[in-house]
């Protein structure tokens, strides 16, 4: 085991060399018993030191293994060797070769940048409603704290630095477990037993933190757009950069702050894009909504494709690869024809009946599968079978089953959902404009109904509105939602609680019975701004 050579140009990155050579598991290995001493403040490990920390099924039998990787992890710089002269009794133990090693910086650097890839690549990530409420609690103290007479900068950079340190959580946490959700619906990496016992867990998670999102990301929305308002924002992020660059050298603390003002612009820009629809693009909380919501039914398909399996019906794809693999496993072109032939019945007719009778006398008599057909025993054929082309004789045919009584329930079960939401439909239209308080108590339908309605138009506001509109997904309703200055409170009873938030002024119209049905053809309408 030798090192190779590094080339010139790459010399820098000469650490990161051992995990495209040869052996490259036993020097990760290798490194990692160092990254463990070190842990337990050991300095220099001795070669004896490093095998006896392998586990026994990774261990090398020959101590000169270890001994030649450790060589190779000093020539690409990741380990440093240093005379071994503590075991030195004799004059002769100076002319033996006996290093001690330890990790160097650009080691270690090394393999933190390895464990840090290994834990991205494994991370599955989480949908953070949590990370929802403490946004909320961070940008209403900014409000607070926007709304003092002189702003506290250090209060400000503190509220700023913790509302971006949530966001990227969220955000990335998001990204990765949607990516990691896409992998379980393709079944990539995943156990089916395993996929089956948690996919109610999933589903019931999916469909909580969507209600979430629904509720708290139309608030997060509103207030960004109060903060936005009178450039409060802008002002905020201009003294959390002037903190920011305030221990940076005199003749660079404006360029200091010109750069800290820039990425918090950046920042406070993806938390607005992220919550607030603009110019045409939907906001990344309205897609991630939607994708969750995409992988409701993804997930249910498939499940119900893995009870076809489970029920025992063909796939043609796997049967295909289990032909593949038998001819791969043949030992010669003969048994291969041979199985070609079994497979697609080109050998035997699958036509011709064998009885009993005829099992005998082939087993008395067997007949090489290499037997010409001319020179084979005649088969005797039924006259039945010349006559009519089919051998069984034709019994009573089956009664067909009566499913009109299965279909009338269907029918009435159709009707009473269509009932039930036209009925809801009907209690939330308004006649005109009207108050949220106004809109009394709602059943739990008719407040499914409303929160889609509401968040849908939360999601379209922006900075310096007071009036939006917008129409359902299905085309069937339209909402026109007014921002009220009065700071009035509303509450909408159910059955499952009671309903508070900022009073509007809202107009609900059904647009199948005032015939507007909006078809995916129809232009949606879109925010209306008004001036304050």
């Amino acid at each position: 085991m030798t090192s190779q050579p590094v080339e010139p140009d790459r010399a820098g990155y000469a650490p990161f060399a051992h995990l495209t050579v040869p052996n490259s598991a036993l020097y990760r290995r290798v490194m990692g018993t160092f990254l463990a001493a070190k842990e337990r403040f050991a300095v220099h490990l001795r070669p004896e030191d490093v095998h006896a920390a392998l586990t026994p099924e990774h261990r090398p039998a020959e101590l000169d293994t270890v001994v030649k990787a450790l060589d190779s992890l000093v020539d690409w710089g990741n380990l440093r060797a240093d005379p071994d002269t503590s075991r030195v009794t004799a004059v002769e133990d100076f002319y033996r070769k006996r290093f001690i090693y330890q990790l160097t910086h650009a080691g270690e650097a090394a393999e933190q940048a390895l464990s840090a890839y290994d834990e991205a690549l494994g991370r599955r990530g989480a949908l953070q409603a949590v990370a929802l409420h403490d946004i909320v609690t961070q940008l209403r103290a900014l409000l607070v704290i926007a709304g003092e007479e002189e702003p506290d900068a250090a209060k400000a950079h503190l509220a700023l630095s913790a509302l971006a340190s949530r966001f990227e959580a969220l955000a990335e946490n998001a990204r990765a477990f949607m990516g990691s959700l896409q992998r379980t619906i393709d079944l990539h990496g995943v156990e089916v037993e395993v996929f089956l016992a948690y996919k109610d867990r999933l589903i019931q998670y999916l469909e909580r933190f969507i209600q979430d999102l629904i509720t708290l990301g139309g608030r997060i929305a509103l207030l960004i757009g109060e903060l936005e308002g009178q450039n409060r924002a802008d002002a905020l992020l201009r003294l959390a950069a002037v903190r920011e660059a305030a221990d940076a050298a005199p003749d660079e603390l404006e360029s200091a702050e010109a750069q800290a003002y820039a990425r918090w612009a950046g920042r406070w820009a993806g938390l607005s894009a992220w919550f607030v629809s603009a110019d045409g693009r939907e906001s990344q909380a309205r897609l991630l909504r939607g994708r969750a919501l995409g992988a409701i039914p993804q997930l249910l398909a498939v499940v119900r494709q893995l009870n076809e399996r489970r029920a025992g019906r063909s796939d043609r794809s796997a049967d295909f690869r289990t032909l593949a693999r038998w001819f791969a496993e043949a030992p010669d072109d003969e048994a291969r024809h041979r199985l070609w032939r079994a497979a697609f019945g080109l050998y035997p007719a699958r036509h011709l009946t064998i009885d009993a009778d005829t099992l005998t006398e082939r087993t008395a008599h067997p007949v090489l599968a290499s037997t010409p057909w001319g020179e084979a025993e005649p088969l005797r054929i039924s006259p039945q079978l010349r006559r009519t082309g089919s051998y069984e004789r034709r019994g009573k045919t089956r009664k067909v089953q009566d499913r009109s009584e299965d279909r009338r329930r269907l029918a009435e079960i159709a009707a009473r959902q269509a009932a039930e939401i036209t009925a809801a439909r009907t209690r939330l239209a308004t006649d005109g404009t009207t108050r949220l308080s106004a809109l009394g108590e709602l059943d739990p339908l008719a407040f499914g109904l409303f929160l889609r309605l509401l968040g849908d138009a939360l999601a379209t506001w922006r900075p310096d509105m007071t009036t939006t509109m917008v129409t359902s997904n299905d085309g069937s309703m339209e909402i026109r939602l007014t921002a009220l200055t009065d700071g009035t409170k509303a509450e909408i009873r159910t059955p499952g609680g009671v309903f508070r938030g900022p009073d509007h002024l809202v107009e609900i119209t059904d647009l199948t019975r005032s015939g507007r049905v909006r078809t995916h053809d129809t232009p949606a309408r879109g925010p209306v701004r008004e001036e304050p």
